[in-house]
């Protein structure tokens, strides 16, 4: 799997982050916060970019993998709420110890980057479970992830473990909608994966509002 992105450097103080971009950024593609889940809709090349990404956060625990996504189109079939936002998307690793309080200052900091390709894995497609179900609050799991809002961008803290397993959910979207009529799939907030957040509600969308 090849997927084109950008690396970009970014420096606070005696720090310098690394993040990585798609090269090519998915325009039918939005992250709709609800307050109480999380919705991204997609068409087949923005859940392949997405299957893209997840996995990369798996092997690249040094770095910050954004897709950004905010003032993207929306859905044609998809009501504008009250309450409702636009985010743009962080995945890392938790060995990167990064504070999202920080995330606006390296974005402002963002150098032009420069242009790679990289190739990734096949995503893991099983069905296996992450983690049992009953280890998911014992405190030396980490093959979690962690939520958290800043910046009307979400961060998705985890392990590479836990990011590998979870990208067969955009493969499937990018697979199998295009197939149907309806498909969507749901990273459960009850499936063992997220250590604290909202379920992740994934969905195949062919008509946008351009």
């Amino acid at each position: 799997m090849k997927l084109p992105v950008t690396i970009h450097r970014a420096r606070l103080g005696r720090e310098e982050f690394k993040v990585i971009r798609p090269a090519r950024r998915p325009v039918r593609g939005v992250l709709v916060d609800h307050d109480s889940r999380l919705d991204a809709y997609l068409d087949q090349p923005a859940a392949k970019v997405l299957a893209g990404l997840w996995t990369m956060a798996a092997s690249s625990p040094r770095s910050l993998v954004h897709l950004p996504l905010r003032g993207n189109p929306t859905p044609a079939n998809e009501p504008t709420e009250a309450g409702t936002r636009q985010l743009d998307l962080v995945l890392l690793h938790h060995s990167l110890q990064f504070a999202p309080s920080r995330w606006k200052d390296v974005r402002a900091r963002l150098d032009p980057g420069r242009r790679q390709t990289v190739r990734l894995p096949a995503p893991d497609l099983s069905d296996d479970p992450v983690v049992h179900l009953e280890s998911r609050h014992h405190r030396e799991n980490r093959d979690l992830f962690h939520q958290h809002v800043h910046a009307d961008t979400l961060f998705m803290t985890g392990s590479a473990r836990v990011f590998r397993d979870t990208a067969r959910h955009f493969v499937d979207v990018a697979r199998e909608g295009p197939l149907h009529s309806h498909f969507c799939t749901t990273i459960h907030s009850t499936a063992g994966v997220l250590g604290n957040g909202r379920s992740i509600h994934v969905e195949y969308c062919d008509a946008w509002v351009l």
